[in-house]
């Protein structure tokens, strides 16, 4: 049996807060209050209460003509200041704009941000969506992501992280033992180039290569997915594609 929030020193009252706002992101402008208490299992005037309370501080918004609420505007400041903090700069977007040009992929930049590896930008279009759930401040999963077997590969606290986050098996191709995994980060190391071939997900397939600073140590890793088709077909095209982009990226670009 789990224990209460306050034992945990949590607030309770905060946690539903949050859960309302992510029902309303997840169900999209004009969600109602009667379906937000639904989605939530909370009391009708407990989640109008809470819904205020969101809508003051700016979180959510009432829209009157479709009589239900959305998403507040204070949100994108948010957002913005989280990007920066991950440093994701217009030069970042500007290269993996090139690269989704030249792999014609979705592509992705991630960091290491104190203890987590974190997706900081994705560039895609609608013909070669970002891989779900794949956004700006994914940090899940990393041992089955070919960026996040970049940064991995290059991290002196490697065994720490992997101990405390281990390697959860996520599809039947997921690498799950510690010897296969570093001989597998030994690969990275030594070719330069990830990949992750279904160990995410089914039918998918990633590469991603290391972006470096002036003094050659790894800063982050620039990263293309597409459907497992399309990967046997073009995978040096994806290669290039991130490599061009790592290379604008760094001191050199």
């Amino acid at each position: 049996m789990s224990q209460p929030a306050e034992s945990q020193g949590l607030l309770s009252s905060v946690q539903r807060a949050l859960h309302v706002l992510e029902v309303v992101a997840s169900a999209g402008d004009g969600v109602t209050a009667k379906a937000v208490a639904r989605r939530c299992g909370f009391k009708l005037s407990t989640t109008y209460h809470l819904l205020n309370t969101l809508i003051h501080e700016g979180y959510l918004v009432r829209l009157p003509n479709s009589r239900g609420y959305g998403l507040g505007y204070k949100l994108t400041s948010l957002n913005q200041r989280l990007r920066d903090q991950l440093g994701s700069t217009p030069l970042v977007s500007e290269a993996l704009q090139h690269a989704h040009r030249i792999s014609g992929t979705a592509v992705y930049y991630s960091v290491l941000r104190d203890a987590h590896l974190v997706v900081a930008e994705v560039v895609d279009s609608p013909e070669t969506p970002r891989v779900q759930p794949l956004d700006v401040g994914f940090h899940e999963a990393a041992h089955a992501t070919a960026f996040g077997k970049v940064l991995l590969a290059h991290l002196p606290a490697r065994r720490t992280y992997l101990a405390e986050f281990g390697l959860r098996r996520l599809t039947d191709s997921t690498i799950t033992r510690l010897e296969d995994f570093e001989a597998e980060l030994d690969r990275v190391r030594a070719t330069g180039v990830a990949q992750e071939v279904e160990e995410f997900r089914p039918d998918l397939a990633c590469v991603a290569v290391p972006v470096l600073d002036a003094s050659a140590s790894v800063v982050g890793a620039v990263a293309a997915s597409a459907p497992l088709d399309y990967f046997r077909a073009h995978r040096d095209l994806m290669i290039e594609g991130v490599r061009e982009s790592a290379r604008l990226l760094g001191p050199y670009g």
